[in-house]
């Protein structure tokens, strides 16, 4: 069972800010460091640190590499991550607990952070 970040990842994830409508979480980790699988709902990732890293889910594996100060959309997916650079990840989530109005929230979209500049 695919678990919620904090709860599968509590040393990399922190909930910064909740209410009714969003969730927003700081992600941190160092070179080398691999998450547990975990199950992100449609987001935006905002970058605080320039990083690499490799995100995995059944089978099929993509490379980002963001600067700081970017802001990227995250589909709803289930991933588990790695550090695959000499620097440190610094990243906040901002979750959306509302379904798109005009389609129902699908989880398996596309693997990683979308937008230019993300790979």
């Amino acid at each position: 069972m695919v678990m919620d970040p904090v709860e599968a990842n509590p040393q990399n994830y922190r909930i910064v800010f909740e209410n009714d409508r969003v969730r927003v979480l700081e992600y941190t980790d160092t070179p080398g460091h691999v998450t547990i699988e975990h199950h992100h709902p449609d987001s935006v990732m905002i970058t605080a640190s320039t990083f690499r890293r490799r995100l995995s889910s059944n089978e099929k594996s993509v490379d980002v590499e963001l600067r700081s100060g970017q802001a990227r959309w995250l589909s709803s997916q289930n991933h588990y991550g790695e550090n695959i650079g000499e620097t440190d990840t610094h990243a906040f989530f901002v979750e959306l607990k509302e379904p798109a109005r005009d389609s129902p929230q699908v989880q398996g979209g596309s693997l990683g952070p979308e937008g230019p500049e993300s790979s």
